[in-house]
């Protein structure tokens, strides 16, 4: 089996999800994927005749984001139309797994050259989620009995609460996330992949991260009104039936301490990034340095009604396809979906916390779901480098109760 190797990755900065705020919320989101898309061509001086194949996440496949976005930003991006694409949905996991997907079928021997990456703008859900259904099964009810899934940040209370994590630890943890982006944006850690955003007449949309609040204190977090508690009881059909009540038909005596609130959840942001990958014969033959290669990938699942919890199971999973233990890894990125998803991930895994998130996470930097699998890929390469370390683990909880996981070697 060939090795597949990550010969480069992009971003775009991440802007607010909000239209009228958000700095990228009036780009199309195929002129965001095709700004990547570009910008590895241009890079990489690549033959895009020669693509065998691009794989691409987005999560809300509605609106200005359906109609097999990837395909539509290469053709934006002016890619020769020979290279194919091709768009999935692993809600928040679309990311990683688009990189995995890209990097086994180069592996397989069936693919030479693949770009993976993703791209969500969530300054479009309001619009485009309109009149849809508030339950994961999208009105299956049958399902909804036997596989009781409720809103993600309700889901993320019930874990603190099962796992007695309290809120001090959680917006601990997010105040150290604040000030590690704080640091890495000061220091430059993100220079390397970022690629600025233009309109379509030339001007700059943004080029810098727009999410970030570094004034962030922990008397400031801990004023916080929990975010979700009036959604865990709000009734959302003529049954009566609430997302509470969705968690107590598997968990009948939990009482839920809400915990979570803006400050150690994930952020609300538009974004795309990208990643280019080759197999070792068709890199020396075009004259591509690789930095890193895949050693291991791996999709697992876990409860869907607690729905975050599958990252802890996926890392042991993706080390065990390595032969490889905790120790022999020297830095994760695991989504900061909810500061919990964090937190308990350290704990369950006995990590240390100065090798988890290096450069901040989601709850500073924003999450734009089907991209970040690819954010936080590109992330770790270029921290890999930066601090010469040499492998890194990098998963994320999806909807649904899936983690996809990915582990890389740095190779420069």
């Amino acid at each position: 089996m060939s090795d597949a190797w990550i010969i480069d990755a992009c971003r775009t900065p991440r802007g607010i999800g909000k239209v009228g705020k958000g700095a990228l919320a009036e780009i199309h989101p195929q002129q965001l994927g095709a700004t990547v898309l570009k910008a590895l061509k241009e890079r990489n001086d690549i033959k895009t005749e020669e693509v065998d194949d691009i794989i691409w996440g987005t999560s809300s496949q509605k609106g200005p984001q359906s109609g097999d976005l990837g395909r539509m930003a290469a053709l934006d991006a002016g890619y020769d139309v020979r290279s194919s694409a091709m768009t999935l949905d692993r809600f928040c996991g679309s990311g990683i797994t688009s990189v995995n997907i890209a990097a086994a079928n180069i592996m397989s021997g069936m693919e030479d050259m693949t770009i993976a990456g993703g791209t969500e703008m969530m300054s479009l859900f309001g619009s485009m989620n309109k009149g849809g259904s508030p339950f994961m099964d999208n009105g299956n009810k049958r399902l909804r009995h036997e596989r009781p899934q409720p809103h993600q940040g309700v889901c993320a209370d019930a874990i603190a609460t099962l796992e007695n994590i309290p809120r001090e630890a959680l917006d601990e943890l997010a105040l150290v996330s604040q000030q590690r982006a704080d640091a890495a944006i000061k220091g430059g850690h993100f220079d390397k992949g970022l690629v600025p955003v233009y309109h379509e007449d030339g001007t700059l949309a943004l080029d810098k991260e727009e999410f970030p609040r570094p004034q962030t204190t922990m008397e400031g977090l801990s004023s916080l009104a929990p975010s979700f508690e009036a959604i865990a009881d709000f009734e959302l059909d003529e049954e009566g039936t609430t997302f509470r009540k969705l968690v107590l038909a598997k968990y009948p005596d939990l009482k839920i301490n809400h915990v979570h609130h803006a400050g150690n959840s994930s952020g609300v942001v538009d974004g795309a990034a990208a990643l280019l990958l080759a197999s070792p014969e068709y890199a020396k033959a075009n004259g591509m340095k690789p930095r890193a290669r895949i050693v291991a990938m791996c999709n697992m699942g876990d409860s869907p009604t607690l729905m975050l919890n599958a990252p802890v199971p996926a890392a042991k999973k993706v080390l065990a396809k390595a032969n490889m233990k905790i120790e022999d890894i020297d830095l994760f990125e695991i989504n900061e979906a909810f500061s919990v998803v964090t937190e308990k991930f350290i704990r369950d895994l006995d990590l240390d916390r100065e090798k988890v998130n290096v450069n901040g996470g989601a709850m500073a930097l924003g999450h734009p779901i089907g991209a970040t699998g690819s954010i936080l890929v590109g992330t770790m390469l270029d921290e890999l480098e930066r601090q010469d370390k040499q492998f890194g683990l990098v998963t994320m909880c999806a909807a649904g109760g899936m983690a996809p996981a990915v582990i890389i070697e740095r190779m420069n």
